[in-house]
């Protein structure tokens, strides 16, 4: 999700939150993520204004049009769209004003999300075992809503060239070819999948596991400048950057538990952790890191600022979708506390 950011100071209702500064030039597997560093941005309190009394359900997606504009998803109002008449795609300007809405009906599960250089938007459906003939697909959406392109079978799990099983997250990259995150656990897919501009199957690699160049929860997609692919391994708490083919470069461990990654200017990475805790080897064990956005050196792996979870608990917290806007701001898109919350310099 490459964007051009000019970051610039901005001014709002805000409440102090810690964001953590330094320098950990590291690109290896073995480097911790930073904890404790000095502070440097501050929250946005209330950011999305709805009119018609509206809260927020949980959400994990968010990204920022060529316009600057912000787009988002919530499940509905709650953390599922079964049986919901409610729009889960929604569209604000940088105050937080509702510029509108559209995909009543279209999704069990809204989970990946991106807004392609064209302003156009894509969701994955992540499915649930309903018969009800929807998830397990991709859509591409014009900004009016209107499905460009679908990718997937509905209803069908599979592991075929247009099948998934429960697909995470979606990018297009500047040649307009389209990666698909698919997978999401164990009885579930562990692969990136590829396909031309109009849906055409190109390849796919990966498989589970947590050697070199394997993946477990394949959960978030970016690309930086060069091109190369950092995916979200976020069961194996770890980057895997991989040349578009599939090689595999590096593994990167110095940015926690990624669950959502952004690249934007000056190939600046956001990485949102918002699972990491320490408990004996259960789901989201990554001991000794605390949760929160990550930001950093995509070209070089630097970490160079940590924006702490302020209330860590339960299986999920804080951001778990990140996204940054032309002035800089950084749009976090919470699961657990069922919120978008912004954060600006200070």
């Amino acid at each position: 999700m490459t964007r051009t950011c000019l970051p610039r100071s901005g001014t709002a209702a805000v409440v102090a939150v810690g964001v953590l500064w330094a320098g950990t030039a590291a690109a290896q597997n073995d480097t911790p993520p930073p904890n404790t560093l000095p502070s440097g941005h501050i929250t946005v309190l209330n950011w999305a204004k709805f009119q018609d009394g509206r809260r927020w359900g949980s959400t994990a997606g968010v990204d920022v049009a060529p316009d600057g504009t912000i787009w988002a998803y919530d499940r509905c109002g709650a953390n599922s769209c079964v049986d919901s008449d409610l729009d889960p795609v929604l569209h604000f300007d940088p105050s937080g004003r509702l510029l509108g809405s559209f995909g009543a009906g279209l999704f069990n599960f809204p989970h990946g999300f991106h807004v392609d250089p064209d302003g156009n938007i894509w969701v994955t459906d992540h499915g649930v075992d309903l018969p009800n003939g929807k998830g397990q697909q991709v859509f591409k959406f014009s900004p009016r809503g209107e499905i460009l392109l679908t990718l997937g079978r509905a209803g069908t799990a599979g592991n075929g060239q247009y099948t998934f099983n429960q697909p995470s997250d979606v990018l297009v990259a500047p040649s307009g070819d389209i990666f698909v995150a698919d997978g999401h656990g164990p009885q579930t897919n562990a692969r990136i999948v590829v396909f031309t501009a109009d849906g055409s199957f190109i390849r796919s690699w990966g498989r589970h596991g947590s050697g070199p160049d394997e993946l477990e929860g394949p959960h978030a997609l970016a690309m930086d400048t060069q091109g190369r692919l950092f995916v979200g391994d976020r069961t194996n708490n770890r980057i895997q950057i991989f040349e578009q083919d599939g090689t595999l470069l590096e593994s990167w461990s110095q940015f926690g538990r990624p669950s959502g990654l952004f690249i934007g200017q000056n190939d600046m990475l956001y990485v949102a952790d918002s699972e990491s805790r320490d408990n004996e080897g259960g789901y989201g064990h990554n001991p000794n890191v605390r949760r929160g956005i990550r930001i950093g050196n995509a070209l070089d792996g630097t970490v160079t600022a940590f924006i702490p979870d302020p209330a860590e608990r339960g299986a999920t917290s804080a951001a778990e979708g990140v996204a940054v806007d032309p002035d800089g701001n950084i749009y976090g898109a919470e699961v657990g506390p069922r919120d978008v919350k912004k954060y600006i310099t200070r």
